[in-house]
């Protein structure tokens, strides 16, 4: 029960209330200043801050998961309410809470009795059930802020919030500890701290750990994990990593070839994990290759590279391969998926202009920072201008806007269209904003020739990107528009009538907009690495912190001091002793899948694979639209001809040949599946490719060739290696069952393109 102060009435107080015609006796007096917050019960002292409902009512909601997606949050909310996502919208949400329904989710006379805290301590029935105590700090706000009269955010003079202090912010736990306490303090403008540890969130990105309500992690097992502490409209990760006790571990340090071993090793000493020793040169060479040119090196190349005993030898060829044009088609056909380089929007004409446009700026090692200004300031003829195409593809500010982002600065922005992004600090107004910057962008159509007369998404024929000096994009939250800025920065300070994509375009590429130039650096990591620094590689966000952030940052400033050209950041990268480790895990690091402990194994794309096949059996492919002899990785689009598809198209879109509808590396799927397996197995135009007269294994088992050398030369082929000893026997065992020497290749063959070590680089 709530025991009240004596009424001590205030100077004046009887001569205003009889203005109104009232009287009251004194307790009904006692109750009208609980109402105004003219009192305050003992169990709460006076040196109590004011409820704030900003700083206070929006955290305990927050904190109670109430304006969450899946709680009043909701599209359409829960229970007949409806809140702001995150509390968004606190001027909203004190509607909701205070005002709607006369006011009946609250109680003033009576606080405790409030709906909004009988329901959330579930006193009354609760969909959400329990939210919190009535012990609890939780409910103590909320049943003071109704006793002050539940008083809205236009009324709060309560310090905004800065900044949150949180720690720790990263730490290794040696077992048997495997609990951690998250501090968490807030400071506000007027200087002023708080300690917000019990009303903070806590979000866990994986379910490896559990997380008390006041902040205590417990891991369930040795692992690597990041949690969100959330407070207001602010987050900060803490990235915690809980490892086994090993009482006798020293670390062996590999040998360090430039500043990314030191970084990896650096970690990898810290977690108290060894690194795999380094792959044998054969499997180096493969993997160069596969990576550098997206090709098999040939049995005479690879042969020559291990036979070799300079010192420089892989220097040497890491530069050679830089030099082929066979790089430049393969870094081309990476950024062809994500510029969308498709027949159906672009038509075949387009298609080759763009994909030439590409293949000849990486060819020359076109720095990054000209590469994207060119797309951004492009305008004319799609034909003749190339690098119109990027707008021929994105035909609305906001997919221009959402595929800028994320392939420039490496942000995913889409979730802040319908409102303010939940894992990120962007905002509905960012979103519109940045968007705004691309709404003057127009078409002029020559010719559009559609084969598809109903579908509005094809066009053939030639058209001019047009720059208007009208044109606005409106702010969903507010139906005004959006007024023109840069993510994050500024906004724009230009005529209204002036151009608006030459300072985007100075903005973005600026050497000091550093998240540019660390996207693009860990776009090349990615490529070459196979897991990003920050992964997946378009999703920067502070909730989602880099596994190595000093690294990341040395590239990046390593891509900006070569003049953002992409072949110097190649160079060092495979020239590092980490490029060079095994697969093969090592005690200890079989569980590690962030800290580049042992090279990333993962399938061939679709054209690698498919290119590898034919590199092995001797034979050329065939594509619709595309001479004979064409390689898959020299592809330009996805549909060259709307016809019947070949083999080898039905090949890429089996293995994950994505369709470029996405601005998105995800498009392209690197999973394995059941109807690959069958492919591998049993495909008929594998089968012909195997039986072709043409091919190397006819030609093989046609000449004098011995058949241990035949052997040897597929192995070089598709393996990089020599067959062991085991192996050349087995083969010789087919040899002598079958009689044949051509039957023998083939099934040998067959086996080789089967195998895992051909499937997968590693």
């Amino acid at each position: 029960m709530t025991h009240l102060a004596p009424f001590r009435e205030p100077a004046g107080f009887s001569r205003r209330l009889a203005l109104t015609g009232l009287s009251f006796a004194p307790q009904a007096a006692a109750l009208v200043a609980v109402v105004l917050g003219a009192i305050a019960s003992p169990a709460h002292a006076a040196d109590e801050h004011p409820i704030s409902f900003q700083r206070d009512v929006m955290a305990v909601i927050s904190k109670a998961g109430c304006n969450f997606g899946a709680c009043h949050a909701n599209t359409t909310g829960k229970g007949g309410m409806k809140l702001s996502l995150r509390g968004e919208d606190p001027a909203f949400d004190h509607r909701a809470l205070a005002r709607e329904l006369q006011g009946r989710r609250i109680n003033l006379i009576e606080p405790e009795q409030s709906l909004l805290l009988l329901k959330a301590t579930s006193q009354v029935a609760h969909q959400g059930g329990l939210r919190f105590g009535k012990e609890s700090e939780e409910f103590d706000i909320l049943r003071r802020w109704i006793a002050a009269g539940a008083p809205g955010p236009k009324s709060d003079k309560a310090p905004q919030l800065q900044r949150l202090e949180v720690t720790p912010r990263e730490l290794v736990v040696v077992a048997p500890s495997r609990e951690v306490q998250i501090q968490v303090t807030a400071h506000f403008e007027d200087g002023s701290t708080r300690d917000v540890q019990s009303l903070a969130i806590y979000e866990l990105t994986d379910r490896l750990v559990d997380v008390s309500h006041d902040g205590l992690v417990t891991a369930k097992s040795n692992c690597e994990t990041t949690i969100v502490v959330r407070y207001l409209q602010q987050q900060v990760p803490v990235r915690l990593a809980f490892i086994p006790q090993q009482t006798s571990f020293a670390f062996q340090r590999p040998a360090e070839q430039n500043y990314i071993d030191k970084h990896l090793w650096n970690r990898l000493a810290q977690l108290e994990l060894q690194p795999s020793p380094e792959a044998d040169e054969a499997t180096q060479l493969r993997r160069l290759y596969l990576d550098m040119i997206g090709l098999l090196p040939t049995a005479d190349e690879a042969r020559s590279y291990l036979a070799d005993s300079a010192v420089d030898k892989w220097p040497r060829k890491v530069d050679e391969l830089l030099a082929r044009p066979e790089f430049a088609e393969h870094w081309t056909l990476k950024w062809a998926d994500l510029l969308r380089t498709e027949e159906k929007v672009l038509d075949s004409r387009g298609v080759d202009a763009f994909y030439t446009w590409m293949r000849d700026g990486i060819a020359a090692d076109k720095p990054l920072d000209q590469f994207v200004s060119e797309m951004i300031t492009a305008e004319g003829s799609t034909y003749e201008v190339p690098a119109a195409n990027f707008y021929r593809a994105n035909r609305d500010p906001l997919t221009r806007g959402e595929t800028a982002a994320r392939l420039f600065l490496g942000v995913r922005l889409q979730c802040a269209r319908c409102h303010n992004h939940p894992f990120d600090r962007w905002t509905q107004d960012d979103y519109y904003n940045w968007s705004s910057i691309f709404a003057r962008i127009d078409y002029e159509i020559i010719d559009n020739n559609r084969k598809d007369k109903l579908d509005k998404n094809e066009f053939t024929g030639e058209q001019k990107v047009l720059v208007k000096d009208k044109g606005e994009v409106k702010n969903a939250r507010t139906g005004k528009d959006a007024v023109p800025q840069f993510l994050g920065a500024s906004k724009l300070e230009i005529e209204s009538s002036a151009d608006r994509l030459e300072p985007l375009a100075q903005w973005l590429t600026s050497k000091e907009n550093k998240q540019f130039a660390a996207a693009q650096a860990n776009f090349v990591w990615y490529h070459l690495m196979g897991r990003g620094l920050v992964h997946p590689i378009d999703d920067f966000r502070l909730t989602n912190p880099a596994s190595h952030p000093q690294l990341l940052e040395e590239l990046a400033t390593s891509l900006v001091a070569h003049q953002y050209q992409m072949k110097p950041l190649i160079r060092e990268i495979v020239m590092s002793q980490a490029y060079k480790t095994s697969a093969l895990p090592s005690a200890g690091n079989e569980r590690d899948e962030t800290n580049y402990a042992r090279a990333v194994v993962k399938r061939l794309s679709a054209e690698q694979l498919l290119d590898a096949q034919l590199q092995v059996l001797g034979v050329a492919g065939k594509f619709q639209g595309y001479p004979d002899g064409t390689r898959a990785g020299q592809l330009r689009g996805v549909e060259r001809e709307r016809r019947r598809l070949t083999g080898g198209d039905r090949f890429l879109r089996t293995f994950g040949k994505p369709a470029r509808l996405l601005a998105c590396e995800c498009e392209r799927s690197s999973e394995t599946t059941l109807k690959q397996a069958l492919v591998l197995i049993g495909d008929a135009d594998l089968d012909q490719h195997l039986t072709r007269d043409d091919g190397r294994i006819a030609k093989l088992a046609a000449s004098d060739t011995p058949w241990q050398t035949a052997v040897e030369e597929l192995y070089w082929t598709a393996l990089t290696r020599n067959p062991t000893p085991d192996e050349l026997a087995r083969a010789k065992q087919i040899l002598d069952d079958t009689g044949s020497q051509r039957e023998m290749l083939t099934d040998l063959a067959w086996a080789l393109l089967n195998s895992k070590e051909f499937v997968f680089r590693h």
